[in-house]
């Protein structure tokens, strides 16, 4: 069993059923998440026949590193990382150094809250499936077709690889954003479960307000997550204006349309008093004109939102371009004269294929 499945109940009904006092789970509770411990030796605190029985009845990780790449900049690492089954997924560490990584206003201000953020940043961009069902058609991880939900506890490890590897520099995660490979709704118990270990306030206290869930807009889902009133940042993959051109992009909108999308986005707005952000892949000459820009600054108005712009990240199997700075930067100020406010992200790790859109559980990058 992989230690990390288990939330701190099932943990302490673990050690009773092993005979154990119930304060033994805090404790390893608190290893695990605050001291990142991964190996049952490193747990002192505990005597030698416990550590055994962890030793023999818990796994401390289930994937092995089967490569990384830095990107020649260093700010961006990809790991890729072998499952039991031979199943392969990718999470990424992006490093942002004072107000790098966008253009525009309101560069001290996180993208999805609006909230006073580090100056310097270590994001995580995690994964929560091996493969993607929702085929969106310039989505690398959509190319190769869905494989398996991940387990929460496969989620939460790879957090805390990587949680490690900031430790060692003295440095600590301050973002996760559940924008790897998968859709998180589509795989919704398994995100949130990881979401709860990793908030946990004796654990790896890790604040609500620094997790953002992306998703292509599985409306039930959206609905459900407002309805919990939770504090974790919704971005919703939006990337068009009218439905015939999102449906060419994303199957999903077949099964949702861009009205009943918006209808689920203001009730999590109404449910929760925050606001949702939509993110924006601009392809050159596809959806980056003013026109567009324009007929979505209309759909959007009224809606507490922001708009998430980046230039498209290539993929083998999409032959779409990105859009250009200047038409970036068009697209951008005619969304703001419309009132909604507007972002462009700089991409990162474009050269190992780790942006947003990139990842496919390669060997090679």
């Amino acid at each position: 069993m992989l230690i990390y499945d288990l939330d701190l109940p099932a943990l302490t009904t673990q050690l009773k059923e092993w005979d154990e006092p119930a304060y033994r789970a805090k404790q390893i509770w608190q290893g695990l998440y605050q001291h990142l411990y991964d190996s049952p030796e490193q747990f002192t605190n505990l005597s030698k026949p416990l550590r055994e029985k962890m030793a023999k009845h818990f796994i401390f990780s289930n994937f092995k590193v089967k490569t990384f790449q830095d990107s020649s900049d260093g700010h961006t690492r990809k790991t890729l990382f072998e499952l039991p089954d031979k199943n392969l997924i990718e999470a990424v560490l992006m490093k942002y150094e004072r107000e790098d990584g966008e253009i525009g206003a309101n560069r001290d201000s996180d993208f999805a809250t609006g909230a006073s953020r580090p100056k310097v940043r270590r994001t995580l961009c995690i994964s929560t499936q091996a493969g993607c069902a929702m085929g969106c058609v310039f989505c690398a991880t959509g190319q190769m077709g869905f494989k398996r939900n991940l387990s929460s506890g496969e989620i939460v490890a790879q957090v805390m690889y990587y949680a490690r590897m900031l430790k060692a520099k003295n440095e600590s995660v301050t973002n996760v954003v559940y924008m790897g490979m998968g859709e998180p709704f589509h795989n919704y118990e398994n995100t949130m479960a990881s979401v709860d270990t990793l908030n946990d306030a004796d654990g790896f206290n890790f604040g609500a307000r620094r997790f953002t869930i992306s998703t292509v807009g599985l409306v039930p889902q959206i609905r459900r997550f407002a309805d919990e009133q939770r504090q974790v940042n919704l971005a919703v993959s939006l990337h068009a204006s009218d439905d015939e051109s999102r449906l060419e992009m994303m199957p999903i909108n077949k099964k949702y349309k861009i009205a009943e999308l918006l209808e689920a986005c203001d009730y999590y707005v109404q449910k929760t008093s925050r606001r949702v952000t939509f993110e924006w892949a601009l392809i050159n000459g596809v959806n980056d004109s003013p026109e567009v820009a324009k007929k979505l600054g209309a759909k959007l108005r009224g809606l507490m939102c922001h708009v998430n712009a980046i230039p498209l990240n290539p993929t083998t199997g999409f032959n779409g371009k990105a859009t250009d700075r200047q038409r970036a930067i068009q697209f951008k100020e005619t969304l703001e004269q419309a009132g909604i406010p507007c972002t462009i992200r700089v991409r990162r790790g474009i050269d190992i294929k780790a942006g947003c859109g990139q990842l496919a559980g390669a060997a090679k990058g």
